[in-house]
């Protein structure tokens, strides 16, 4: 079984020498993996045995941006481990028929995970927020492969609470840093995903990250350009000068990664 999953990933993860490999991005560099893993920290976290026993039930899959993983009040019936670039974002509605983007999920982790051992509702519509390649699991098959195994339950015990302590540091930047700090923590969260300066995000989609208008947004890009440190190409933000970004963004991500790292040991969030 392993075998025919890894012949699979062979042709949906293109293969170099050593590993498994995604499909590269124009200008991008490609990144190895564990040999027969997805290119997904999570899971290469595991030890052999516990990645054996998911391994007959993972499912890759290339999705594209915008596409809709869960509407809110939908049943969670899979987690999805982004790998590479793609990134997944939970969008929580507010009024005005807007949404504010609450928690940002990279190759770090997987979505899905809060929902624990029992079938459960989800709350945000969850959305591909940059596209590219997944990893489906059953949450039936994680469940079960969880009672076989107690170190692979407190792996993902482990990581709902690096989820957690993301949300709860999304809320206080949101009420305490300003939109220019905050559009700079995404924008460098987009950069650490996808490994180079070059991001496939749209004014529309940072609006989205930032919960304000796209015209809001725009602003700050502008004013960004302005200053030498972003430029813009159609449908892709560019990173001329990223220490400067740094310097404009607040801390919020250093904090989540401190906690990713005490818990975790070695998996760094995608931030946000």
């Amino acid at each position: 079984m392993h075998g025919r999953l890894c012949a699979l990933w062979n042709r949906r993860f293109r293969c170099g020498n050593v590993g498994f490999w995604l499909a590269p991005i124009p200008g991008q560099p490609r990144e190895e993996t564990v040999t027969g893993r997805p290119p997904n920290d999570l899971l290469r976290q595991l030890t052999h045995q516990d990645f054996e026993l998911l391994a007959p039930h993972l499912q890759p899959v290339e999705l594209a941006a915008s596409h809709v993983l869960h509407h809110a009040g939908d049943d969670v019936a899979a987690v999805h481990f982004p790998c590479g670039p793609a990134l997944v974002s939970f969008a929580v509605p507010v009024e005005d028929d807007r949404e504010v983007e609450s928690l940002l999920v990279g190759r770090e982790g997987a979505v899905g995970i809060a929902a624990g051992r029992n079938p459960s509702l989800a709350y945000s519509r969850i959305v591909v927020k940059l596209g590219g390649s997944l990893v489906r699991l059953p949450l039936r098959a994680l469940e079960q492969a969880q009672q076989r195994s107690a170190t692979l339950q407190e792996v993902f015990s482990r990581y709902a609470d690096c989820q957690f302590a993301q949300l709860l540091q999304t809320a206080a930047c949101n009420a305490a840093h300003s939109i220019e700090q905050r559009a700079a923590k995404w924008i460098i969260s987009a950069k650490e995903s996808i490994g180079g300066a070059e991001i496939p995000l749209t004014h529309e989609q940072l609006a989205g990250m930032l919960g304000v208008s796209r015209s809001y947004a725009s602003r700050v890009i502008q004013m960004f350009k302005a200053r030498r440190i972003l430029a813009t190409r159609r449908g892709a933000i560019l990173i001329l000068d990223g220490a400067a970004l740094e310097a404009r963004a607040c801390c919020c991500n250093d904090w989540v990664r401190k906690h990713f790292d005490e818990v975790l040991g070695g998996a760094s969030p995608a931030d946000g």
